[in-house]
């Protein structure tokens, strides 16, 4: 199988049908160039939107009030729904499956200033479970706490950005001043999380929140988390949760606009489904594609076949056994397979290494290939090759010299 006889004559085979050789050699190049392109781009994809999850819990339940859009046992539509803090304590009580749950009192684009810097930011009232929610990182200081929210304590919790702009003559702001509001708050933590805009948030306690703006106890929504609970088991919680609002508040359960709830657990799983069928289809294309190059590599080797039918029966005459024509077709189509695939495999990886180094864009990061699939690509490709000079080969291997003698 390493004789080098048989090799020089193989490169000197192809050397004659250079042009031939190349388009075939192109077509599983481009097979496999293309296979290992849409299998990183779809996985660039797929971490793009995970990058968006991975900033929230994925078993988590977001649950706000909206207005009611159906008449119910006498009561007319059209009417604002309202949670408040004794709702929050009725879910943290009497349901076992909620790990971490968090109100939010919100008051969007505050002024707020530190010395002579001044800035609008949206402002978050919340209770300690937050950082467990939205599972950003505290860089410096430290996060909300329950004394925090028990005494209603002056102390806020700032974005990246906030920093930057109202603190930027100093690295670490803890302990410094923010007025928000007129009131003086002190600056405890900063956090790096980009979700949703959280770089441009600052976070105080949400009985702080509640008192300085009203003295109201409303929530505008309402997060929990269910830890390692099934999905079924989430659906039937939300269910028992939708059914304690809709009798406390008196409206139809079925009232998709009277409370808006989004199971991120359930969008997660849809988004998994749409992924393993984004992959299902992107193998199928690449397989084929890389199944028409095979056809023209075996394809091209029947004309070697056939071209070569003299020359082959000479060697039989001369004594060649019909497993060394075997090996020689095959071993031609093998080498022509294989460096076609390495040079296809080799390209679409070096695209994706390009691809990433232009930086991570929105919904898109970080597209790769796993390296065992490049792997098993390249065994294919082998296989494949070696199955392409098949036939052809047993053709050759089948001819009879003195039939192959008088072929013109």
């Amino acid at each position: 199988m390493f004789d080098i006889d048989k090799w020089t004559e193989i490169l000197e085979t192809i050397s004659k049908n250079k042009l031939r050789t190349f388009l075939t050699a192109f077509s599983v190049a481009w097979g496999i160039f293309m296979l290992i392109i849409l299998l990183g781009a779809g996985r660039g994809l797929q971490n793009g939107v995970q990058s968006d999850f991975a900033d929230d819990n994925v078993n988590s339940v977001w649950i706000t009030p909206g207005t009611t859009s159906k008449p119910y046992k006498g009561m007319q539509p059209n009417r604002r729904v309202e949670m408040k803090n004794a709702d929050y304590e009725y879910l943290e009580r009497n349901f076992e499956e909620i790990e971490f749950i968090s109100g939010r009192f919100m008051r969007w684009s505050q002024q707020m200033s530190a010395g002579n810097n001044k800035g609008s930011f949206t402002m978050r009232g919340v209770h300690a479970d937050q950082i467990e929610l939205e599972s950003y990182q505290v860089e410096q200081g430290r996060y909300l706490n329950e004394r925090d929210i028990n005494q209603a304590r002056k102390v806020v919790v700032i974005g990246r950005e906030v920093q930057k702009e109202l603190f930027p003559d100093y690295p670490d702001p803890v302990n410094r001043y923010l007025q928000i509001s007129g009131a003086l708050f002190n600056v405890v933590g900063v956090v790096d999380n980009e979700s949703d805009g959280g770089e441009n948030n600052v976070y105080v306690p949400i009985s702080t929140t509640q008192k300085l703006f009203g003295n109201t106890d409303k929530l505008d929504r309402v997060i929990f988390s269910t830890g390692n609970t099934n999905f079924e088991r989430v659906e039937e919680l939300i269910d028992e949760v939708k059914a304690y609002f809709s009798a406390k508040m008196l409206f139809d359960p079925s009232d998709t606009r009277a409370l808006y709830i989004r199971n991120q657990f359930e969008q997660y799983k849809l988004i998994q489904d749409i992924f393993w069928g984004i992959n299902a289809f992107i193998w199928m294309i690449g397989i084929m594609t890389i199944i028409a190059g095979v056809i023209g590599v075996s394809n091209i080797m029947m004309i070697t076949v056939k071209e070569r039918t003299k020359e082959i029966g000479i060697r039989k005459a001369l004594g060649a056994t019909p497993f060394s024509i075997l090996m020689l077709i095959m071993l031609e189509a093998v080498m022509i397979t294989t460096i076609a695939g390495y040079i296809g495999l080799v390209s679409g990886v070096f695209l994706l290494e390009w691809l990433g180094g232009l930086g991570d864009f929105p919904m898109f990061k970080n597209p790769e290939v796993d390296l065992n699939i490049a792997i098993a690509a390249t065994a294919l490709l082998i296989v494949a090759g070696s199955l392409a000079g098949l036939f052809p080969a047993m053709k050759a291997a089948n001819v009879k010299p003195i039939v192959a003698l008088r072929d013109e």
